[in-house]
C-alpha cells in the first residue's frame, strides 16, 4: 500500500484541492530535470519543476500483476531544459521518471504515483513524445544470446576480439561542406576504400553535436559520407569527428574484412526457411525405377 502523508491526505479529504502533477526525469549521467503541469515553478525534494516545457501526461494505468504499465509525456521542447539535441543524441534513452501529485498550495505535500524508464522518444516539430515504461518492462527484454546468422556483438567490444585502433580501423576528420541534413564531406578518409566505414560508427568532438553518436549509411574513398539520421543539430563546415570502420555482422565481412572469424558469434550455417519447408521430392533412381 503507497503511503500517503498526513496532511496530503487531509487535503485529498477536504473536497477542494489545490493538486498539479510533476514529472522528475533522472538521466543516466546524472542530470536531473523536472517538468509541471501547473502554472508556476513548483520545488520539493530538492528539485525545481519548471511550467516552460508545457509538458503534460496520459492517463496513468497501473495493474496489480506483471504486466508492462505504460503512458506518455508529451511537451514541447526548451534548450534550456529539455533539447532536441540531448534527444538524438540518446542522453534520455533509459532515464528515470517519477511522477508525484502534490499539493501546489504546498508542495512539500506530494505523493510518489508511478515509477519508471524512458522507452521510444519521438519529435514532431518542437514538440516532443516519450514513452513512459513500467520497472516490470525490464521483464519483458531478452536475455543472453540470440540464435540468429548475424553476429551478436559490436565490432571493437570485449567479445569480438577486434581492436580498432591498433588495427587502423579508426580515423578523424573534419566536415569541409555539406550536401543536406545528413550527408556531408569531410577530410580523413584517405587510404581507405570505398563503403568501409558502411554500417560504422561516427562520434562527434567539436560543433553542435559534440558528444552525440551517428551511425554511418555510405562512405567512399574521396570523403563523401552520408548519415542514417540527421543529428540533432545542423552541422557545418569545421565540425570535427573519429569514425570506425562498419561491420555488417555476416560471416563472411567478419572472416575477409578483419581477420576475426574465429570470434564470430553468429550462427551462419544454421538452416533457412527453406530448408526448415522442404519435403522429400519424388524421383527416379538410375534404373529408371521410382523412388520417393
Amino acid at each position: 500500500m503507497r503511503a500517503i502523508d498526513p496532511e496530503l491526505k487531509s487535503h485529498l479529504q477536504s473536497g477542494a484541492t489545490t493538486l498539479a502533477t510533476c514529472w522528475r526525469i533522472t538521466r543516466r549521467d546524472g542530470y536531473v530535470v523536472g517538468f509541471t503541469d501547473h502554472d508556476r515553478a513548483l520545488s520539493f525534494d530538492e528539485t525545481t519543476f519548471s511550467p516552460e516545457s508545457g509538458a503534460s501526461g496520459s492517463a496513468i494505468a497501473v495493474s496489480a500483476d506483471l504486466a508492462v504499465d505504460n503512458s506518455d509525456i508529451e511537451g514541447a521542447l526548451d534548450d534550456a531544459a529539455l533539447s532536441a539535441v540531448d534527444l538524438a543524441a540518446g542522453r534520455y534513452d533509459g532515464a528515470v521518471v517519477e511522477i508525484f501529485r502534490v499539493n501546489w498550495a504546498a508542495p512539500e505535500q506530494c505523493v510518489l504515483l508511478k515509477k519508471g524508464v524512458i522507452g521510444e522518444v519521438s519529435r514532431a516539430g518542437e514538440a516532443f513524445k516519450a514513452e513512459l515504461r513500467g520497472l516490470s518492462s525490464v521483464l519483458d527484454q531478452p536475455v543472453g544470446r540470440v540464435y540468429q546468422r548475424l553476429c551478436d556483438v559490436n565490432l571493437g567490444s570485449a567479445p569480438c576480439g577486434v581492436g580498432l585502433e591498433e588495427a587502423g580501423l579508426m580515423t578523424a576528420g573534419e566536415v569541409t561542406a555539406l550536401r543536406d541534413d545528413q550527408s556531408f564531406n569531410a577530410t580523413g578518409f584517405d587510404g581507405f576504400a570505398d563503403r568501409w566505414f558502411d554500417h560504422g560508427l561516427l562520434v562527434w568532438v567539436s560543433g553542435a553535436n559534440a558528444g552525440a553518436k551517428a551511425h554511418i549509411k555510405s562512405q567512399s574513398a574521396s570523403g563523401a559520407v552520408s548519415l542514417w539520421l540527421p543529428p540533432g543539430a545542423g552541422l557545418a563546415p569545421g565540425d570535427q569527428f573519429t569514425a570506425s570502420a562498419g561491420c555488417d555482422k555476416r560471416f563472411a565481412t567478419c572472416r575477409d574484412k578483419f581477420s576475426n572469424g574465429v570470434n564470430f558469434r553468429g550462427f551462419h550455417l544454421m538452416p533457412g526457411n527453406d530448408f526448415a519447408v522442404s519435403y522429400p521430392l519424388r524421383g527416379e533412381n538410375n534404373d529408371g525405377g521410382k523412388i520417393s
